[in-house]
């Protein structure tokens, strides 16, 4: 091949071109999201379970029974619903049996004989679930119907030991888990094949971006495919065979929506001291003033010795020491239209700590400076 027509500067800025235009179209797809993570299908949901067992089979770590005394009453009842009559007066002393509360989630469309996990915690006072083996269970939903029966063995990830008053424990003892440990027993009904429309639902109320949802269907499906309702419901016509519906929601939910900018908003928990601000935070121009004011107390004990036999008596008092410790306070110039970084770096650089964030922030909201929502929890 004759390479003398090629121009080694022409090669080079296509090159350059081609980088480009990928880094650009990467900038401009890295905003995209999936629909099926902007929104849920309406009626496609998960239902809770909860169900009240026992866990046998423990090594001496089980509920204390003259404290706990719904353990007994529950072993009694099992024993009677199994043809087995205690006599009357008797008193058990069951150290390898906990009575435990047992919950899991019912996926959508969960059909009876399918699998689920299932958490076992127990609601006594059992040092330890490890070993046990759960008893069948039954799992009731919200309306009080079986949805679900649970047995197994208990997994417990901590382990512990204790001896002579010394006692050494990692992880959780008392919580436990069974996979694969309840099979549902009865379908959740659905109406999502039925009529002619489906309804997706925003994981977060918002105008703009149930606006480009709506755009990106139609002008994906068709005109009129989609309508928005409000700002987190949107009508979509769907259709009404199964298998092309099922088709349909497949597409639907791996469209590529860029969603609305996020609202600026700082978090502040003044519980923990901790403060999240999203990317949209920024400021005008202001200036911040931090110093800190210690106060440092000192008292010790003076002993007064009299001369030997002189009859006096040894006194005993207290000198304390004040010391007050002030540094000195920097003002910081915080220009407008600063950015998460900026305004990140600039309160570390006057040594705030995240307790005096919550001051800072507080003040500079009420000076009108910070360009975001301030949440306090």
């Amino acid at each position: 091949m004759n390479t003398s027509h090629f121009n080694p500067q022409v090669i080079r800025k296509t090159v350059v071109a081609m980088l480009g235009a990928c880094l650009l179209w990467t900038a401009g797809a890295s905003h995209a999201e999936r629909l099926k993570d902007l929104a849920s299908i309406q009626g496609v949901r998960q239902n809770q379970l909860m169900g009240y067992g026992l866990v046998v089979g423990l090594d001496g770590s089980g509920d204390q029974t003259t404290q706990t005394p719904f353990t007994v009453q529950s072993v009694v009842n099992m024993l009677q619903g199994m043809g087995v009559n205690l006599p009357p007066g008797t008193s058990l002393q069951l150290k390898n049996v906990a009575a435990v509360v047992v919950t899991a989630s019912l996926p959508a469309f969960a059909q009876p004989g399918q699998t689920l996990d299932v958490t076992v915690s127990s609601m006594g006072n059992a040092k330890s679930l490890r070993g046990g083996t759960l008893l069948m269970t039954p799992l009731k939903g919200a309306d009080g119907q079986i949805y679900g029966i649970a047995q197994g063995n208990v997994l417990v990830g901590g382990v512990g030991a204790s001896a002579s008053g010394s006692k050494a424990q990692v992880n959780h003892l008392s919580v436990g888990r069974i996979s694969a440990g309840a099979t549902v027993e009865r379908a959740v009904p659905t109406t999502l094949g039925q009529g002619d429309a489906v309804y997706l639902e925003l994981n977060d109320t918002d105008f703009s971006t149930a606006s480009r949802v709506v755009e990106a269907v139609n002008k994906h499906f068709g005109p009129a495919t989609a309508a928005a309702q409000d700002g987190r419901v949107i009508r979509v016509r769907a259709p009404q065979n199964s298998d092309d519906r099922v088709a349909f929601l497949g597409a639907l939910e791996s469209l590529n929506v860029t969603p609305a900018q996020t609202n600026a908003k700082v978090i502040l928990n003044a519980r923990t001291g901790s403060v999240v601000m999203n990317q949209a935070v920024t400021l005008d121009s202001c200036a911040v003033s931090h110093g800190n004011l210690s106060v440092v107390i000192n008292t010790e004990p003076v002993i007064s010795q009299p001369a030997p036999f002189s009859g006096g008596q040894t006194v005993v008092t207290t000198t304390s020491q004040i010391d007050i410790k002030k540094e000195p306070g920097q003002v910081l110039m915080l220009k407008g239209g600063t950015s998460l970084a900026d305004v990140v770096k600039a309160l570390n650089a006057i040594g705030a700590t995240p307790q005096d964030l919550l001051a800072i922030l507080q003040a500079m909201k009420a000076a009108g400076s910070l360009r975001a929502e301030l949440e306090i929890i």
